[in-house]
C-alpha cells in the first residue's frame, strides 16, 4: 500500500507527481456541519491547500439545490462528506442519492467516528458513497485525492474502505499522526459566532482521550488505529494559533475542543502551566479567554486559579452519574466524592461551569434515578448553572452497545440505538419525563441552554469588558431565576418516578408546565433587558472596543 508522511527530513512537504495548472484547478468539495466551526473539515481543507489544491467547504444544512449547484459549477475531483453523528446518516444518505440523480458522477468519500468504526455498515447503508476514509483522513484524503487526480488505483491507498467485487474491503489502516504540529492551521473561512461582540472560535491542543467510558466511542476511535492514543501539540502552537485568530480575525473567545483537555497527571499539568507561561509571553492574558472540557479528577484548586488568571473562564466537565455503582458502570473511573469536589472548586475560583449528565442508563433502578436527582439537586441548588440531563445511548463502536447485545437488550436501529431497561417501568418513566420536561433539558433553544447562555453573558462581561457595571444585583437575580427553574425541573421529574413506582403511571398532565416555562424565559428577557437598558454605555464601550480588534 501506497504511504505518505506530512514532511521530509527537512520538515518540508514530500515531492509527490507534480500538479499541473489543469489539475490544480480541479477543486476538493467538502461537506459537514459548519454552524459552529467543523475543525475536522478545517484540518483536511488546510492540508490540500497546502499542497496546491483548491477546497470548496459547503455546510451540510444548505438546501440540496445549492449544495448541487455548487457542486455542478466547481466540478470537483471528490467530494467529502464529514458525518458527526450516526443519528444524520439517513439524511446525508438522502443529500448523496439527490447528488447522483441529477448527474454528480465523481468519487463520494466519507469520514467521521461512524464511517471509521462501522465502515462495512456504511457502505452498505450508503451505496452512493465509493470510499470510507478511516480514522484521521488528512493524509489518506490527500492521497485519494491526488490518485484520482492522476489516475492512480486509489484503492491501494492505506487507510481506505470500499467496495470490491461485492464485498467490503478495508486496507491496513493508517498510522496516527504522531506530530500534530505538522498540520497546518485549520482553514476557517465561516464567520465566527459571538457573544455581545466577543467573536468565538473553536480550536485544539490535543487528540485522544486516554480513558475508556463504556459509552464512548471517542477512546475506540484512537485505539483501534496503530499510533499514540493520546497527542499533545507544542504549546509555542497553540499560543501562535490563537495569536494569529486573534491578531487578524479579532477572535477573543476560544473554545477548546479537545476530548480531554491536558491537565490530569504530573506530565500534562505542566503542559497546562507551560501553555499560561506562554500566554503571559505573547501578551494575551487580559486579551483573549479560553473555555476547556476536562475530567472532574484534574481539577485542582492551585492549578485552576492559575489558569483562571490567564483566562480560562468555562470548564465543562462529564460527570454523568450521581452514585458510585453508576459511575462504575459507565466505566467512569471516577467516584461521586471527586465529582463533588471538583463542582465546589470551580465554583469557590468563581468560574463558570457546565456538565454532562445521564439521568438513565441501562442499569437504571427508581432508587437510582432518586439518587441521580438528589446528586443534581445537591450541585445546582445554588442556581449557578441550569440543570440538564439525558438518557446514556449505546452508539457504535462502544462498549456498552457490545454488552447491551449479548445480554439480548440493544434494540432500536443503527440511526436510533437504545435498548430494554431491567424494569419495564423506567421505559415508561423516561418517555414520560421526555414529553413532559424535554423542552427544559434539549434543544438549542430550551430552557437550560437559554439560561446558560445569559451566565455566559455575564462571565464574558466580567472577563472581556472594562471595570464599570456592576453585575451583582444582576447575577443575584439570574440565580434565582436558574434556581427556580430546576426546583421545577426536579419537582417534576420526582414526581413522575414516585407515580410509575408506585404502579399509578403519569399522576396529571402539567397542563400550566408550559406556561411557567414560558414565564421563566419572559422573566430571563427581562433581566436581561433591564440590566442593557442601565447599563448602554459601558456595554457599547465594550463592544466598540472589539469593533477596533476586527477592523
Amino acid at each position: 500500500m501506497r504511504s505518505l508522511t506530512l514532511l521530509d527530513e527537512s520538515g518540508a512537504m514530500p515531492p509527490l507527481q507534480a500538479l499541473s495548472e489543469q489539475d490544480a484547478t480541479r477543486p476538493v468539495v467538502l461537506i459537514g456541519f459548519q454552524k459552529q466551526g467543523n475543525l475536522g473539515i478545517g484540518y483536511l481543507a488546510a492540508t490540500l491547500m497546502r499542497r496546491g489544491h483548491r477546497v470548496k467547504v459547503l455546510d451540510f444544512e444548505d438546501a440540496a439545490e445549492q449544495i448541487l449547484a455548487t457542486i455542478k459549477a466547481e466540478v470537483p475531483v471528490v467530494v467529502g462528506f464529514s458525518l458527526i453523528f450516526q443519528f444524520y446518516l439517513p439524511r446525508f444518505r438522502v443529500l448523496m442519492q439527490y447528488l447522483r440523480n441529477h448527474g454528480v458522477r465523481c468519487h463520494f468519500t466519507i469520514g467521521g467516528h461512524f464511517p471509521s468504526l462501522s465502515h462495512e455498515r456504511t457502505l452498505e447503508l450508503i451505496p452512493e458513497v465509493d470510499s470510507v476514509v478511516r480514522f484521521e483522513g488528512e493524509v489518506t484524503l490527500l492521497e485519494l485525492v491526488e490518485s484520482l487526480i492522476h489516475d492512480q488505483d486509489w484503492r491501494r491507498i492505506d487507510g481506505l474502505a470500499y467496495r470490491r467485487d461485492g464485498r467490503f474491503v478495508s486496507n491496513p489502516l493508517r498510522h496516527l499522526l504522531d506530530d500534530l504540529d505538522v498540520l497546518p492551521f485549520p482553514y476557517r473561512q465561516y464567520e465566527p459566532t459571538a457573544i455581545l461582540g466577543q467573536r468565538t472560535m473553536p480550536i485544539l491542543a490535543s487528540r485522544g482521550c486516554s480513558r475508556t467510558c463504556s459509552f464512548c466511542s471517542i477512546h475506540m476511535f484512537y485505539r483501534a488505529a496503530p499510533g499514540r492514543v493520546v497527542r499533545i501539540r507544542k504549546v509555542t502552537e497553540v499560543v501562535r494559533e490563537m495569536k494569529d485568530l486573534y491578531q487578524n480575525r479579532g477572535i477573543t473567545l476560544f473554545l477548546f475542543q479537545d476530548d480531554d483537555f491536558p491537565l490530569f497527571g504530573p506530565s500534562w499539568r505542566r503542559w497546562a502551566l507551560s501553555l499560561v507561561d506562554e500566554l503571559y509571553r505573547q501578551d494575551l492574558v487580559g486579551k483573549v479567554i479560553w473555555k476547556i472540557s476536562c475530567r472532574a479528577d484534574a481539577v485542582e484548586p492551585e492549578l485552576f486559579a492559575t489558569l483562571r488568571d490567564a483566562g480560562l473562564y468555562l470548564v465543562y466537565m462529564g460527570l454523568e452519574s450521581g452514585s458510585d455503582d453508576g459511575l462504575d458502570v459507565l466505566h467512569k473511573e471516577i467516584t461521586v466524592a471527586e465529582n463533588l469536589r471538583a463542582v465546589e472548586t470551580l465554583k469557590s475560583l468563581g468560574l463558570m461551569w457546565e456538565f454532562g449528565f445521564m439521568l438513565f442508563d441501562p442499569s437504571s433502578t427508581f432508587e437510582s434515578i432518586e439518587t441521580n436527582v438528589g446528586f443534581l439537586r445537591r450541585i445546582v441548588d445554588d442556581g449557578s448553572v441550569a440543570a440538564v440531563f439525558c438518557k446514556m445511548l449505546p452508539y457504535d463502536g462502544t462498549p456498552i452497545k457490545e454488552t447491551l447485545m449479548a445480554q439480548g437488550r440493544f434494540n432500536g436501529d443503527v440511526c436510533n440505538p437504545d435498548y430494554d431497561f431491567l424494569d419495564p417501568r423506567i421505559a415508561r418513566c423516561y418517555e414520560a419525563i421526555g414529553r413532559t420536561v424535554g423542552e427544559w433539558v434539549r434543544g438549542s433553544d430550551c430552557v437550560a441552554a437559554m439560561i446558560n447562555h445569559a451566565w455566559h453573558e455575564v462571565f464574558v462581561m466580567e472577563r472581556l469588558f472594562e471595570p464599570g457595571a456592576d453585575l451583582v444585583a444582576y447575577k443575584t437575580a439570574l440565580s434565582a431565576v436558574t434556581k427556580f427553574s430546576n426546583n421545577i425541573l426536579f419537582s417534576v421529574v420526582e414526581e413522575i418516578c414516585d407515580g410509575f413506582r408506585e404502579g399509578g403511571g403519569e399522576c396529571q398532565q402539567y397542563s400550566g408546565l408550559g406556561q411557567i416555562r414560558e414565564q421563566i424565559l419572559a422573566t430571563l428577557v427581562q433581566q436581561r433587558n433591564r440590566y442593557v437598558y442601565e447599563n448602554q454605555s459601558w456595554l457599547l464601550k465594550g463592544i466598540s472596543k472589539q469593533t477596533l480588534v476586527t477592523a
